[in-house]
């Protein structure tokens, strides 16, 4: 092996939560996960097999970076390839496990399913299924006389497929103000509607500007203060604003919050003094 290759010995995946003894007590209880060291707002996690090795770190521990010190893990999937899926969904609905997603399978061969520990972080178990080679006899069977083929009733029009999304961390977009986690869209399978979720953090406020189409915004998390046409209104938790095509608004968060957004998926925005208009690349 050359001197200057890389030599890897073991990966480990670190991630800022808010409650650190919530999502080691989850890893340990249901993953098999052991305690290696631990402090207060630390933990290092280990199964001792190919399953990477975690690191818990409280939220505004100063060992992170000044910008990161806040940021709480999200947008990712914790993905753990295993035999025996069926059984392992089996004993963790046994235990009382929170599986978010049931076991199903894709088309290309991949069955999982998704638990989502206290913190929001959300682990994929996977089995990968090896698709079965078509038997073929050696020589054909003819009929002796062939079926004339049925004649379709109607024009058949194609079926749209079902598309399910997950948060993704390639589809997450960080702007000065808040932080922007892409579902649907035009370019993952929606044709009409673009959906996604806004982060801010307390005292964030978005830039003035107007959307061209309809905007449905429904607070998940904490308050947004919304001011649309010189009028402003506070957003809790649980409530929906429907902000109208065209009109300026400003986003601000007096508090740390979290919103659903929904919108036809052409929308364009406009900042006042600026030519022209922008992609929303989250929407996209």
């Amino acid at each position: 092996m050359p001197g200057d290759a890389l030599n890897v010995t073991t990966s480990t995946l670190s991630l800022t939560v808010a409650d650190v003894d919530a999502s080691r007590e989850f890893f340990c209880t249901h993953l098999g996960y052991q305690v290696g060291m631990a402090a207060d707002g630390f933990a290092s996690l280990t199964r001792g097999d190919a399953a990477a090795d975690l690191v818990l770190l409280r939220r505004g521990t100063e060992v992170l970076p000044p910008e990161q010190r806040d940021r709480q893990a999200t947008g990712l999937i914790f993905a753990l390839t295993v035999t025996g899926i069926e059984a392992e969904e089996e004993r963790l609905r046994g235990a009382g496990a929170p599986i978010t997603m049931p076991l199903r399978e894709e088309p290309w061969g991949e069955r999982l399913f998704q638990l989502t520990d206290p913190n929001g972080i959300v682990v994929q178990l996977v089995e990968w299924v090896t698709p079965e080679e078509p038997v073929q006899s050696e020589e054909p069977v003819q009929s002796e006389e062939p079926e004339e083929p049925e004649e379709p009733e109607g024009p058949e029009a194609p079926v749209p497929a079902m598309h399910v999304i997950a948060p993704a961390a390639e589809n997450v977009t960080e702007s000065p103000n808040a932080r922007m986690t892409g579902l649907a869209a035009p370019s993952r399978g929606s044709t009409e509607l673009s959906t996604w979720t806004v982060a801010m953090e307390a005292g964030r406020t978005g830039p003035e500007h107007s959307v061209s189409r309809e905007q449905v915004w429904t607070v998940t998390a904490g308050v947004l203060e919304v001011t649309c046409d010189g009028r402003t209104e506070k957003i809790a938790a649980g409530r929906t604003v429907v902000l109208p095509p065209d009109v300026l608004r400003r986003v601000h968060a007096p508090q740390a919050a979290e919103a659903h957004v929904a919108m036809r998926a052409d929308g364009v925005a406009s900042v006042p003094g600026v030519d022209g208009t922008r992609t929303l690349p989250w929407a996209q």
